[in-house]
């Protein structure tokens, strides 16, 4: 039934339903791109009888949950409800969709298969290719995420259900945190996500920062908690710029006047990440997983981060 018109649909208007962004990433994104790259799953049906669905409709449903910020059963309820989002997938007006467990099944599926990564790095070769990645410097930063479960006890009489989140403090704010971290790497100038890392709070946020350098761009820019000989001077040998933000080391000499200056010059160049974690973290509603363990937490966060360079993408073009 996917892409193909029911008979209802000859008897409503063509303005029923009508999203413009929506229509727009139907005919922008080069999805059979990612078709290819879900043809390794295997149809799942859903129950007896049934027949299964698309998995290119599957993702596209996962991307317009992160629109959205719906969850499951809302999306189900979304999807039987809204023209403009049966349009998107492909559905007739006749036509099932999925609910709520099918959803959950395919979205634990693409985490368990590594699958959410390359579909990832997919739309960001498509943004490369549309001239959209401008790649004069990458952006890198980090953001604590809440956990919706409680943290393990001092005494260690009650075990936390999470275990692969961690606590950590934060600086210059009392208490602690229990729960994740975002890592990022951005565009400077398109501010589009090219790198993106969850991994536990207690995590130095430089540990993982290399991971987060894409390799082609001109200059890395970061604030002085990424600043390291090693990284500055391994940044240099491929040719990039490295342009980290520098901090005293240990008790020993101030920063020169050159060096003031140049805090002076990266601060407000690297502050332009503030905005991306802000419009992550806000209207696509990811200041908290929603999900246990890095694998589902990882694969969640490139949906995410996909779901946010095709928006972006559209203000871009």
């Amino acid at each position: 039934m996917s892409g193909q018109l029911g008979f209802g649909d000859g008897w409503i208007s063509a303005k029923v339903g009508r999203n413009a962004s929506l229509e727009r990433l139907s005919v922008e994104v080069k999805w059979y791109r990612f078709e290819k790259l879900l043809a390794k799953f295997r149809p799942d049906g859903g129950g007896a009888g049934r027949p299964p669905f698309a998995p290119l409709l599957m993702l596209k449903a996962l991307l317009l949950q992160q629109w959205y910020g719906l969850s499951d059963a809302d999306l189900e309820e979304a999807i039987n409800d809204r023209v403009s989002f049966r349009k998107f997938l492909g559905l007739s007006l006749e036509a099932a969709s999925p609910d709520h467990t099918t959803l959950c099944r395919f979205r634990n599926r693409l985490a368990e298969a590594g699958l959410a990564a390359p579909l990832f790095a997919e739309f960001e070769r498509q943004l490369d290719q549309r001239g959209l990645l401008l790649k004069r410097g990458t952006m890198i930063d980090a953001s604590l995420i809440e956990t919706p479960y409680r943290p393990p006890s001092e005494d260690g009489r009650r075990a936390s259900i999470e275990t692969e989140a961690a606590t950590t403090s934060r600086k210059g704010r009392r208490g602690t945190h229990f729960g994740y971290k975002l890592h990022i790497g951005t565009d400077a100038d398109s501010r589009l996500v090219r790198r993106v890392l969850v991994t536990p709070a207690n995590v130095n946020d430089t540990v993982p920062a290399d991971q987060l350098v894409c390799g082609d761009e001109r200059a890395v820019y970061a604030d002085k908690g990424y600043a390291k000989r090693a990284r500055s001077a391994g940044l240099r040998a491929r040719g990039i710029k490295p342009r980290i933000m520098h901090k005293t080391w240990g008790g020993g000499p101030g920063l020169t006047r050159w060096q003031q200056r140049h805090n002076k010059l990266i601060g407000p160049i690297r502050a332009q990440v503030e905005g991306v974690f802000a419009t992550i973290k806000r209207w696509m509603h990811f200041a908290c997983v929603r999900y246990r363990g890095l694998t589902k937490n990882n694969s969640h966060a490139a949906l995410i981060a996909m779901a946010y360079n095709m928006n972006r993408s559209l203000k871009l073009a």
